[in-house]
């Protein structure tokens, strides 16, 4: 089932895409997805619907450095345990709208990542387990002001501007993520190309290393990490991640 959160005429709702009379239309949600959805009964083609970020994490826990092409091309070796970082709520944005550029950086990236999205509150986690707590997954852009994250010498400031979480179009909760390709636009030049299957430390394992240290919350994301490619964006840019079997999260880039 593919999960989204949409704006439509009256407000704001979860609903479940799919069709109806051979029309694409989003299914409200009477209350929250993660459970069993019930449906309120009302529906919107979803020409007629804007797409928002599909979950409101209280926390984005974010995986460095978890494909070895991307730790080497950040002039290191694979790290041999997951090294984790937060990027807060506000930090998330959804389909389309605008990646903003902070007037104090000189080079923002984009990151192509798989997003696992948690469906109930967990804590220590067994990895045999893991697969009981997620809700589905989605695509997410770990958006990084490069020269910040250098200069500080920890992630957090380059990391957690507004706008650099961009996730979505919508969760889908029926997938395995275990091989899937995962691809990086910009302005329709492909420059991340790889497989999930290349991930030094996979869902299950994440799981388990993360809850070891936090309890995760409904809604919460895991941002799994990304290839090798990463690279800047300029205002004026487009820039689009796609994930086998999840679509495309398209996003401007604009100057703040």
């Amino acid at each position: 089932m593919r999960i989204a959160r949409i704006a439509h005429s009256e407000g704001f709702a979860y609903a479940a895409l799919g069709d109806a009379d051979g029309q694409e239309v989003a299914l409200e949600i009477a209350e929250q997805p993660f459970v069993k959805p019930t449906f309120s009964g009302r529906k919107w083609p979803l020409a007629d619907v804007r797409l928002l970020a599909p979950v409101l994490p209280t926390k984005v826990v974010c995986i460095g450095k978890n494909y070895a092409d991307h730790a080497r091309e950040m002039g290191g070796e694979p790290p041999a345990d997951p090294v984790i970082f937060i990027k807060p709520s506000t930090s998330v944005i959804g389909p389309n709208a605008a990646i903003k550029l902070p007037a104090d950086s000189s080079r923002v990236d984009f990151e192509a990542e798989l997003a696992v999205v948690i469906g109930q509150p967990c804590k220590d986690v067994p990895a045999e387990k893991a697969a009981s707590v997620i809700f589905g997954y989605t695509i997410g852009n770990d958006v990084t002001a490069r020269d910040q994250q250098k200069a500080d010498g920890q992630w957090t400031r380059g990391k957690s501007h507004d706008t650099f979480c961009p996730l979505g179009p919508w969760v889908e909760t029926q997938l395995d993520a275990s091989d899937l390709a995962i691809k990086t636009e910009l302005d329709g030049e492909v420059k991340q190309d790889s497989r999930t299957s290349l991930l030094l430390h996979d869902v299950p394992e994440l799981i388990e290393w993360v809850t070891r240290v936090m309890t995760l919350l409904p809604g919460d994301v895991i941002l799994t990490g990304t290839p090798a490619g990463v690279g800047p964006m300029t205002a004026g840019q487009t820039v689009s991640v796609s994930v086998e079997g999840l679509g495309t999260l398209t996003n401007p880039v604009v100057a703040k």
